[in-house]
């Protein structure tokens, strides 16, 4: 038992699983039984599905986070990072954003760091590459690319120009796809306000290793994302992987080459690598390997579930796939459904009740692919129902409208759809936020003192007289 008068569950992360989990168990403890405690580096929890509606400017960055302190209001918060986790003094060692390092005793801990982007060692790609992990890259994506419209209206340099309009993505999972979707759908009605850019100046190229495009939605909603993408302008180039980018100057292993300021990264995910600092047993991949319980191997103490778990999927080997190869896949489906099976059998753990096995049933898939268009997969029981166009859209928006954390966020989105059905799309690029004391700082800098000529030279002085 740690010092403290009531037991700790201490949870480390505040993504999905962070967050979820930590609502299940207050939700589901006894008045004072336990202190909860959420470590994260950010006060707020981000729904990564909008991401792309946001690089798009259909939703606002403010109503895509969740702030932590009042979706968890009985939890204590601590804004930092875990550095370390001694499980045999069961202590945790927190960095907080400023000061010095302390440590937090627990007596239960829920491991839900999550993910963090998969790249390669590409030339160029930590110089160029922008990601879409988070809403701050979302943000700097959409300035980033109007910024870009910008500056091709506004030069006569035809390869300034050409290198401005040619937009690269990386990756054709749900991210990728649904990212070049929304922002080419961007792209494309802001092109309307400009005198010298239009739809046809600019270069849309998508790139994956696979040969295919949303695997997530199965071969047919898959070969018509790509038919959908290519039929709006968009190359699209499977098999292929991107080499190099140094300097913007993209080479592709099909041996294509184009010049570009803009190279979006969403070819996956990995787990979050703080995971081999905290002595956890870890799967080939890097995951934390766990029990159908969502209990951490060896552990009756240490749960972990979400993108940084390696958890059995029951429902897989039951329809034949090996145990070895039946691991649940890194998505927000399952993120969301184990954090609640793990919220109880935390309380459970603690109260010496059994713990419950975490078994899932697909509910389908859905995704926007911009403005009224979109695939979708509804799973009921045997029967599959697939969607295209307009009607998948508005499965997708109406999932994830009530998939969104709290009521306040959930009408504040579904508000800012209703209005933006009778405006038109927002194309102000604010590319300032991301320094916003630059001008104040060459205005608050101490004017340079005046040149003072100098005084003649006595020598030429007399000349003079």
């Amino acid at each position: 038992m740690s010092t403290t008068e009531r037991p700790r569950i201490l949870v480390v992360g505040g993504g999905y699983v962070g967050l979820y989990a930590a609502r299940r168990i207050l939700k589901k403890m006894r008045y004072a039984e336990a202190t909860v405690t959420v470590v994260d580096p950010r006060s707020y929890m981000t729904y990564q599905p909008f991401l792309p509606e946001t690089a798009a400017g259909s939703i606002s960055p403010r109503n895509v986070v969740v702030p932590l302190r009042r979706a968890v209001p009985g939890a204590e918060i601590l804004t930092g990072r875990v550095t370390t986790i001694d499980q045999d003094r069961k202590v945790a060692t927190v960095a907080p954003l400023v000061g010095e390092a302390y440590e937090v005793p627990f007596d239960y801990l829920v491991i839900a760091l999550g993910a963090v982007s998969r790249t390669f060692p590409t030339p160029g790609l930590a110089e160029v590459g922008i990601g879409m992990k988070g809403v701050e890259e979302a943000i700097g994506l959409r300035n980033h690319v109007l910024e870009q419209l910008d500056k091709a209206e506004s030069t006569t340099d035809e390869e300034i120009r050409r290198k401005a309009l040619t937009f690269v993505f990386v990756g054709g999972g749900f991210a990728g796809a649904e990212t070049i979707g929304e922002v080419e759908d961007l792209a494309r009605d802001a092109a309307r306000f400009y005198k010298n850019v239009k739809r046809e100046d600019m270069r849309f190229v998508l790139v994956d290793a696979a040969d295919k495009v949303l695997p997530e939605v199965g071969p047919e909603l898959g070969t018509y994302g790509r038919k959908h993408l290519e039929s709006r302008g968009i190359e699209v180039y499977l098999k292929t992987t991107m080499p190099s980018c140094v300097d913007g100057h993209v080479v592709l292993s099909n041996g294509l080459e184009v010049d570009s300021n803009t190279v979006v990264w969403t070819a996956g995910v990995k787990p979050n690598p703080a995971l081999a600092r905290f002595g956890l047993p870890l799967g080939p991949r890097g995951h934390v390997d766990t029990q159908t319980t969502l209990q951490v191997q060896g552990s009756d103490y240490i749960w972990a579930a979400g993108d940084n778990a390696q958890v059995p999927d029951l429902v897989a080997v039951k329809n034949g796939t090996p145990p070895e190869r039946a691991w649940c896949p890194p998505n927000a489906q399952h993120a969301m459904r184990q954090a609640k099976v793990l919220g109880d059998n935390v309380v459970s753990g603690m109260r010496g009740f059994p713990q419950k096995e975490y078994s899932h049933s697909n509910k389908g898939a859905v995704a926007g692919l911009g403005l009224h268009k979109g695939v979708a997969m509804i799973v009921m029981g045997k029967i599959k129902i697939k969607l295209k166009g307009r009607l998948a859209w508005y499965m997708h928006r109406g999932y994830h409208g009530l998939a969104m954390p709290t009521w306040n966020r959930k009408t504040r989105v579904i508000a800012e759809w209703t209005l933006n059905m009778f405006q038109k799309r927002d194309i102000t690029a604010l590319g300032a936020l991301e320094s916003p004391r630059e001008e104040f700082y060459e205005a608050a800098k101490p004017a340079p003192a005046p040149a003072v000529a100098e005084a003649p030279k006595v020598e030429e002085k007399a000349k003079a007289s």
